[in-house]
């Protein structure tokens, strides 16, 4: 319990606490307002402080052991990105080598030719040679099997192995 005297005493202190507050609060603002002043006649804007310090953070993030680590983590994963990226290219490459190179000599083979897969790979073919034929040449003469295609092909790849102005000769005929 407190007296009346001590009472007195701390609402005295504490009128003089929210008069001295109220002062420093009238201080600042006016030292607020000398800065704004200040920074104005400086060429100063919000938006040079705001370049400055996200400047100034951009750099005091980079410098830390965590991006350092991130930065040189992440670029290793890239690196081993781009060379796993590269041999399924590469793996795709050969696979499609392989597939030609079985395509041609397939041609030979009448039981796989008749085979279910092969008709379907056959129909998707034709479907796909038939389309390109009609966005690139415009109209398709006579559709073209895909034996004729690969009998086409055929042909071009042993030409090309064969004689090389006679190949464009060709080329130039069948366009």
């Amino acid at each position: 319990m407190l007296s009346e005297e001590e009472k007195e005493e701390l609402k005295a202190e504490l009128v003089q606490l929210e008069d001295e507050i109220t002062t420093l609060r009238q201080v600042l603002s006016a030292k607020e307002r000398h800065l704004v002043e200040i920074k104005q006649k400086l060429g100063m804007n919000l938006m040079n402080e705001l370049k400055q310090n996200f400047s100034k953070s951009w750099h005091d993030m980079q410098t830390t052991p965590a991006y350092k680590k991130t930065h040189e983590t992440l670029s290793h994963a890239g690196q081993k990105a781009t060379a796993a990226f590269s041999n399924v290219g590469t793996a795709i490459s050969k696979k499609f080598g392989d597939m030609s190179y079985s395509i041609r000599h397939s041609i030979s083979m009448p039981a796989m030719r008749n085979s279910p897969t092969f008709k379907s790979f056959e129909e998707r073919v034709e479907t796909t040679v038939t389309s390109l034929k009609t966005k690139v040449g415009g109209t398709t003469h006579g559709g073209g099997s895909f034996e004729e295609v690969l009998s086409s092909a055929a042909q071009a790849s042993a030409q090309s192995s064969g004689g090389g102005p006679r190949r464009a000769e060709e080329e130039e005929l069948q366009c």
